[in-house]
């Protein structure tokens, strides 16, 4: 559907009204450079085809059943059957549901807890797609809230699985313990001082993978990136990400202040001068504005969990006149840094 101005006015207000996710919370681990971290499980149910070939009558039926076990375990998750776009949107920019995550189809449901820490997408890939979601570096926490989580529903619940293969999902790459360890990282250090492809490159040797900050169908812009891992234990996650941290933070260490106040003072000039702003270039403008939030630069317009706050309320899939949402974003930019 098109958006206008009076759309994009009511938008900011519902976006602005909603819960603030606890992945926000400024009191983290190492959050200038983590932004958050997740931990995602993949299940599905016995004697149900996968999401994308079961009938509409066998999508509702688990629906019904993974709801109806949240409650019987006194889960503290909600059940949301019918979002609006405005709150879609805002469940994509702060990472609780994926991008393809078709909430209008039969049979979907999305369920969250009050601090907007776990989410559970019901009938996406998987029949259940439960996440995790803390701030900054903490990992043991996100996998401490999921496993928990994860537990009673399997007392009510049967998995599909085998002894010789594990956990069956949709996906064969996701066969097995059907997890995902990840964390958002800010790596705008590391990029500008064009150390990242080595970085990155040793942290693909131990196992780990790269994606944008949408998952898998989005690009690494502004030196925003997640990485995750689905085989191996929580400690050589730990430990990968620990020495990804220890690089960004010396390749930080060795860039002037004077450059930093230079590119974001750049950023603000084209943000004024600008009528239309693409999402890349939206993201790369963040990127530096938050690097200067990080080291306390004068005259910076934003705290660092402000940009992060900014970049969740981004349009990540726009309008479909696509320089109507670019000109939406030019004035959203504008308004954030108030230019």
């Amino acid at each position: 559907m098109p958006g206008g101005p009076a759309t994009e006015s009511w938008k900011r207000m519902v976006l602005r009204s909603m819960p603030v996710p606890a992945w926000l919370n400024e009191d983290a681990p190492d959050f200038d450079i983590a932004i958050s971290s997740r931990t995602r499980y993949a299940r599905n149910l016995r004697r149900f085809r996968f999401p994308h070939h079961a009938s509409n009558d066998e999508l509702r039926s688990i629906q019904r059943l993974v709801r109806d076990a949240a409650r019987k375990e006194e889960l503290s998750l909600e059940p949301h059957k019918r979002i609006s776009e405005a709150e879609r949107d805002y469940l994509i920019g702060c990472r609780l549901i994926s991008p393809e995550f078709l909430h209008r189809e039969p049979g979907r449901m999305i369920m969250l807890d009050d601090p907007r820490s776990i989410s559970v997408m019901i009938n996406e890939e998987d029949h259940i797609r439960l996440q995790a979601l803390t701030a900054g570096w903490s990992i043991r926490t996100a996998s401490s809230l999921a496993g928990y989580v994860l537990e009673h529903l399997e007392s009510s619940l049967e998995f599909a699985k085998a002894e010789d293969w594990g956990f069956f999902t949709s996906s064969p790459f996701n066969c097995g313990r059907g997890r995902r360890l990840s964390a958002m990282f800010h790596l705008i250090g590391l990029a500008h001082t064009k150390r990242l492809p080595s970085v990155l490159k040793a942290l693909v040797s131990k196992g780990l993978s790269a994606r944008g900050l949408f998952g898998e169908s989005s690009r690494a812009v502004g030196a925003f990136f997640q990485v995750s891992s689905t085989e191996g234990p929580t400690s050589a996650f730990e430990g990968a990400c620990d020495y990804l941290i220890r690089r960004e933070r010396e390749a930080r260490f060795g860039v002037a202040r004077t450059t930093i106040r230079e590119r974001t003072d750049s950023a603000c000039d084209f943000v004024l001068r600008a009528s239309e702003i693409s999402l890349a270039d939206s993201l790369r403008i963040f990127g530096w504005m938050r690097w200067a939030a990080s080291i306390g630069l004068s005259g910076c317009p934003a705290a660092v969990r402000d940009v992060d706050a900014w970049v969740s309320m981004l349009e990540v899939k726009g309008t479909t006149n696509e320089k109507s949402a670019d000109r939406l974003r030019a004035t959203f930019l504008r308004e954030c840094l108030g230019l």
